[in-house]
């Protein structure tokens, strides 16, 4: 039985009864969580399993074959267009890729979305955009090209657009694929100062076990076989108190551990 996701006001994103599907072939079904405000919330499970299509259905980018997505009690889908487009404004997505646009520089790349969004002077945009730049510790790499730069300085650009509008929620889709271990490190670190400095709200798409032991507040297991999540709660407490072998085998994947912490990032490269 899956905990009751009612959290009352604390539930910022709450999921209820989510059936996801292409035509027939079921993903994931009867889906209920809920994502506190101000919390680092991870979605983790084998590959297949369905984590990036939930993304897709939290960003209103494919809509479900039953249930409902709520964003502070708003529900995403039985909203109309317009309001459904001014929930969506709050948020902020880093793809896997990255997804820069090669032809701009990082700054042209960040002020791509206050250009479309705001009816801001130019001047004032640039400078939007080179301070979401520095906040990610790419002071002076404004007019950089995406492909002179390294796989970690281009996720580190692509939050920056994606933090350009000053959303309420930001979503990462497998952030640290690609990525060596140390800017891997440093992208998680990262993630953990925009929750504790900035108050953000973030839900992480990933299955890399140092990064899901070093930010994850809360999170949920889905399972592929039973088409279900089957665990919730900190990865912490799940490592230490779970019963279900296939959510320790997921967690135990490394052969190196640091008390309760989960894995050491070198391990990641065993897995």
């Amino acid at each position: 039985m899956q905990p009751n996701p009612d959290l009352g006001e604390t539930a910022y994103i709450a999921v209820r009864d989510l059936t996801m599907a292409f035509a027939d072939r079921v993903i994931q079904r009867d889906l209920n969580f809920a994502v506190r405000r101000g919390e680092i919330f991870v979605v983790m499970g084998g590959s297949g399993c369905g984590k990036s299509t939930l993304l897709r259905h939290l960003l209103g980018l494919q809509q479900p074959a039953k249930g409902a997505v709520f964003y502070a009690a708003r529900s995403l889908w039985e909203s109309p267009p317009s309001e459904r487009a001014a929930i969506l404004r709050k948020t902020g997505v880093l793809f896997q890729s990255g997804a820069l646009w090669s032809s701009m520089t990082l700054v042209e790349n960040v002020a791509l979305p206050l250009g479309q969004f705001t009816d801001l002077p130019p001047g004032e945009i640039e400078a939007i955009a080179r301070l979401k730049l520095a906040l990610v510790g790419l002071a002076g790499f404004e007019e950089y090209y995406p492909a002179e730069l390294s796989g970690g300085m281009q996720k580190r650009a692509g939050l920056a657009r994606a933090m350009a509008l000053d959303p309420d929620i930001l979503f990462f889709d497998e952030p640290s694929a690609g990525l060596d271990p140390l800017s891997a490190k440093r992208l998680d670190d990262l993630i953990l100062s925009l929750r504790d400095n900035l108050g953000a709200t973030i839900v992480v798409v990933t299955h890399e076990l140092a990064s899901i032991f070093a930010i994850a507040d809360n999170s949920i297991f889905l399972d592929a076989e039973s088409q279900t999540i089957i665990a919730t709660g900190n990865p912490r407490d799940l490592l230490a108190d779970s019963t279900d072998v296939r959510v320790r085998e997921f967690l135990t994947r490394g052969r190196h551990y640091r008390g309760d912490r989960g894995p050491d990032r070198a391990d990641e490269g065993r897995v």
